[in-house]
């Protein structure tokens, strides 16, 4: 009974074909009222599912074994390494080419024919500093997180060396003149992870995120060597005076400094083109807007304690609100 009432269901289904009609012609209209004639028609936009198969690649390039499961002896590891290079560049190419595309009618000067093989040779040459680099931020994190096993268990599992590894590869593709597929890789990682940290941020060696879900770095922020962030901090920006009249594209620093040796613990909120001295410490929950000179400790006010057996109006007095 259940399977006829099934195919019973199947051929009385409802026919859409006239909405499914009308939907269509108005996002035609739409469409065209979006296409305006200074906005030049876009022929192929960098594609996610593309670049996310590229990183998948990468990260099997940088960690065969542990990443890119591989299985084997060193010879035959150097090979398969370069057939996952091999396949991320040529992927890549694709897409760059595509962005390059794209920008090309906001440039006044022709692009390059070759502008996205030579963009694609730069970033390849680039990948054995981003292993050293990511080889950095997960000894970090061994070093910082007693609960971590190995260092194998962080790279392929802790949040914050999944975003940090995608940070690496976004920035030097953002330095490039890639930035929306710097963007894209940025956002495959804040999916995945919930930190969302700008291609453009410039973070420094042996950087830590522990426990990461919410941590927020803007594009202009510069991070020092051997920085550590809690879950949920934001290194934001605070608008100017005047930041009506600016252009959407105008770039200006407006994100945090952070120098060296620093830990910021969960839930702080530093904004605007701020310096945090070396060796300085961040409390939880703090909200800071002015410079913070090195070797300083900065903390919220201390939480007051209200016995259980207080006094209404005692509770009211300590606790600056009516229970």
């Amino acid at each position: 009974m259940r399977v006829a009432r099934q195919l019973e269901g199947d051929c009385g289904a409802p026919d859409f074909d006239a909405e499914i009609n009308k939907a269509a012609s108005e996002l035609g209209v739409a469409r065209r009222s979006w296409r305006r004639p200074e906005r030049a028609a876009v022929e192929r936009f960098p594609s996610r599912i593309e670049v996310a198969q590229a990183v998948a690649h990468l990260e099997a390039a940088l960690f065969p074994r542990r990443l890119g499961g591989w299985r084997g002896g060193a010879q035959a590891e150097d090979a398969f390494v370069t057939g996952e290079l091999g396949k991320a560049l040529r992927i890549l190419h694709e897409e760059v080419d595509a962005e390059f595309a794209y920008w090309q009618s906001e440039s006044a000067a022709a692009f390059e024919p070759d502008q996205a093989a030579v963009t694609l040779r730069h970033f390849a040459a680039c990948l054995p500093q981003v292993r050293s680099m990511v080889d950095s931020d997960v000894e970090a994190a061994f070093l910082g997180d007693p609960a971590a096993t190995s260092v194998d268990e962080i790279l392929v599992c802790y949040p914050g060396a999944i975003a940090i590894l995608h940070h690496r590869l976004a920035h030097e593709l953002h330095k490039l003149g890639s930035p929306i597929i710097a963007r894209i890789i940025s956002e495959l990682a804040n999916e995945r992870t919930g930190i969302d940290i700008h291609p453009g941020a410039t973070i420094g060696p042996n950087f830590f995120i522990d426990h990461g879900t919410g941590v927020v770095i803007g594009e202009t922020a510069i991070v020092g060597a051997r920085v550590k962030l809690y879950q949920h901090v934001t290194l934001g920006a605070t608008a100017p005076l005047g930041i009506a009249r600016l252009s959407a594209r105008t770039r200006y620093a407006r994100h945090p400094i952070v120098e060296d040796d620093v830990t910021i613990y969960a839930g702080a909120t530093l904004l605007g083109r701020i310096t945090i001295g070396r060796r300085s410490t961040i409390g939880g929950n703090v909200w800071l807007l002015n410079d913070v000179p090195p070797d300083s400790v900065v903390l919220q006010p201390a939480a007051g304690i209200v016995p259980r057996n207080a006094t209404a109006d005692v509770r009211e007095m300590l606790s600056g609100h009516r229970w």
